[in-house]
This record gives structure tokens, sequence and C-alpha cells, in this order.
């Protein structure tokens, strides 16, 4: 062997060693993966959907742990102190971005306190009121908020969650105060707009389109520039008078920062098994929302979703005038 050979083999040797052991032979453990809403909704649905693929793949068992509380900044930040080594993970949507510019004050930089594993699934969400709320339809529905504002009373899953933004949009889009209720997550708020409890709520096809077919609830828009195929009969709210109302909402996964780049690749690639999957596709779809486009499932483009979200969100959140803390 010659000596140049040699050299190049102890390198690579030590290299190997290098690697922390997690990323070596990872995983070897169960693997937690944070839904910071309460269990019975949209993320908690999607998580243990996906998590259940990815437990095959990675050959350890994806448990979900429900972390509520603070618009799923409770969740965030348990998952950003968390040891980088794979075996805490978040998922989350749109309201961590958000959360950036909503909490005046949290315990990690949302910028740069996690690592983008991928995107998950994206869709829009409906517009849903209690069965017995009196209004013939969307454009009847618009009206009356505009007219009875406070007296409305809007539910939504805490400060920063889908729910609420889609309230914010809303009601900048109607020119009307409502009085918002905050839950610990959609299922609950949901639970309570069947029961009559709460008059509105802006939810996640996931969890909305479910409890429309059933007529639990009542159905009146979605918030996507298209109609959905699974709700045909709703129309979009631009189509009802608010003229480039869009909000599409996504779900993606992460992991606290300085995870190894190996982890962070067996995470991405276990994904986007999952989301390969026909009958996880098959079940998207039935609730309306899809999966991204294989160009976009890297941590890369992830990444860069994500601090585009961070942007605009502070740009909506300063015109509402909400925020949280001192």
């Amino acid at each position: 062997m010659t000596q140049t050979r040699r050299l190049f083999m102890a390198a690579a040797a030590l290299a190997a060693f290098a690697l922390p052991a997690s990323a070596q032979t990872y995983p070897v453990r169960p693997i937690t993966l944070i839904v910071p809403f309460a269990a019975g909704g949209p993320s908690d649905a999607i998580a243990r959907l996906v998590g259940h693929s990815m437990s095959a793949t990675l050959g350890q068992q994806v448990v979900i742990e429900n972390v509520t509380g603070a618009g799923g900044t409770v969740g965030a930040a348990r998952t950003a102190k968390a040891d980088p080594d794979g075996y805490t993970l978040l998922i989350a949507h749109v309201a961590l971005p958000a959360s950036a510019s909503l909490y005046k004050s949290l315990p990690y930089d949302t910028a740069t306190a996690f690592e983008p594993l991928g995107l998950v699934n994206f869709g829009p969400m409906a517009l849903a009121t209690r069965k017995d709320y009196p209004a013939a339809d969307a454009k009847a529905l618009l009206a009356k908020l505009k007219e009875d504002g406070p007296k409305t009373t809007m539910a939504h899953a805490g400060i920063g969650s889908n729910a609420h933004l889609c309230g914010l949009l809303l009601q900048q889009a109607v020119g009307a105060k409502i009085t918002e209720v905050a839950y610990r997550g959609t299922g609950p708020a949901m639970n309570d707009l069947m029961g009559g409890q709460v008059d509105l709520l802006c939810d996640q096809s996931t969890n909305a389109v479910p409890q429309i077919e059933a007529r639990t609830v009542k159905g009146y828009a979605v918030t996507s520039a298209k109609r959905l195929d699974v709700l045909k009969g709703l129309p979009t709210l631009q189509e009802v008078g608010l003229p480039g109302f869009e909000f599409v909402i996504w779900h993606a996964m992460y992991a606290p920062k300085d995870t190894p780049a190996p982890v962070v690749a067996a995470l991405n690639k276990a994904l986007r098994i999952a989301l390969a999957d026909v009958t996880i596709r098959s079940r998207f779809a039935a609730v309306g929302t899809d999966v991204y486009p294989e160009a976009e499932l890297t941590p890369e483009a992830h990444r860069a979703r994500f601090l585009k979200e961070i942007a605009t969100w502070r740009d909506v959140v300063a015109k509402s005038g909400v925020s949280v803390g001192n």
C-alpha cells in the first residue's frame, strides 16, 4: 500500500470517527415527533399518518407527542431546546414563521433555531359556522359578519394558529372586528362549533371537510383561489366579494438547529418515501390537500419557503396590530 493511499484511508477513518455516533448509526431508539396542537386536530392527523410510514422506513417507532399551548410556540420551544440528535422532531405549519412577529418575546430565534427537514402538504382553509347559523350563503355570511361585528364569535386554536391567521385576514378583508375565542387546538374548537358554543371557524380542510360533509357544521366558502374537488358546492371567498383573498396553509417537519447533516438526510428520505405512498396521497386528496412537487421536497427548498414566510407574516401582523407579550 502506498504512503498516499495509507494517508487517504486514515483521513477517511478520522472523518467517520468525527461524526457523532447518532449520525453514524441513526436511529437506534424511538423518535419523538412533537405536534404543537391538541390531539384530534388536523396537524395531529397528518403527523400520525406520515409518522407511521416513517417508522417503517427508519426501523424505529415515531412517537407522537402533543405539546400544546401559546399558538404552537410551547411545542416549538421544546424542540428548539432538545438535543440536536434527530430524536426530537417537530411538525408545524404556517403558525411557526408567523409567531416570529406575533410574539414579542420567544425563547428561541424562529429563523435560526430549527433545521428544516422537508415540506409535507399544502391546502386551503374552509369557512364554517354552527349548523343553525342564520346566513343563507357565503355572500350573506360576509354581510352578516360586517353588520354584527363583535357580536360574532370566531374560534381559533390560539394566537398564531392557522385558524387565527385566517381570522385576521378575514377581518381585514371584511373590514369588521370579530370576537375571537381561543382554544388549545382546532380539535376542541371544532367540537364547540359543532355544539353551537361559537359561531364561526376558519379551519384546515383536513379537519373541516368531514364535518361539512356530515352536516354537523355548515360550510360556506374556501380560502383557495380555486374551488376544492371535495367541496365543489362551496365557492371561494374571491367569488363572493373578497377579491385577491387567498390563504393556503402548509405543514412541514423540523429538527433542532445543528442536527447532523446525515441525520437530516435520513429523515428527509423517510419523509419523501411517506409522501410518495399512494395511500397517504389519497388520504390527503380526500380532505382537499396535496403534496408538493418533488423539487420542493428538499430541506433547502423548505428553508427558502420558511424564511420567505417569516417576512410575509411580518407585514400581515404589522397591519393587524396584534402582538403577544411585553
